[in-house]
């Protein structure tokens, strides 16, 4: 269990039977935030490809509270082309209203760990400039600003910048991914 003296949750591994609660706690962000860039809901057959894309080697994890999904993490691959290989990208979304209790911390924690464990090299994670906490969760867990890329993203009639933030991990130069 993680979490605080009064709100206690657990963290798993994601199956099929949590793809409509991510799909609703990512849908939600779609609509009303800036943590993502996509501008139209995912439908169920989308997020069904995209947890098809994960597996061993792109863990996808829930939080759990008395058996609701309450939030979710994923690595994903960060590109296509074979050298970038040992690089993967974070998500860490948690619902609305079970934020700022330690639920994306314990997520990005895990992700970071697995990471490590599966031997990748570096974790990225690119985050809307205006998420100041996302971008702080981060920092806290050993990840430095590496980029800002400014007005690449135009979403709610306004153009939005995004900070690439980066965790390289204790690996060896070859890595086993």
């Amino acid at each position: 269990m993680s979490g605080g003296n009064r709100f206690q949750f657990r963290l798993r591994p994601a199956g099929a039977g949590d793809l409509a609660s991510i799909n609703a706690i990512y849908n939600h962000y779609v609509l009303h935030c800036t943590c993502t860039y996509q501008t139209e809901p995912s439908t169920a057959a989308q997020r069904e490809a995209w947890f098809a894309e994960h597996g061993p080697g792109y863990p996808v994890m829930v939080a759990e509270q008395s058996g609701e999904v309450i939030g979710w993490a994923s690595l994903s691959r960060f590109h296509p082309r074979e050298a970038y290989r040992r690089t993967v990208e974070d998500s860490v979304y948690v619902r609305h209203d079970a934020q700022r209790r330690g639920v994306g911390h314990a997520l990005l924690a895990e992700m970071v760990r697995q990471a490590a464990a599966l031997g990748y090299h570096t974790v990225l994670g690119g985050i809307s400039a205006d998420r100041e906490s996302s971008i702080a969760l981060h920092a806290r867990l050993g990840f430095e600003k590496v980029a800002h890329l400014r007005e690449v993203g135009f979403k709610f009639g306004r153009w939005l910048d995004v900070v690439w933030m980066q965790r390289i991990l204790p690996s060896g130069p070859s890595g086993t991914v």
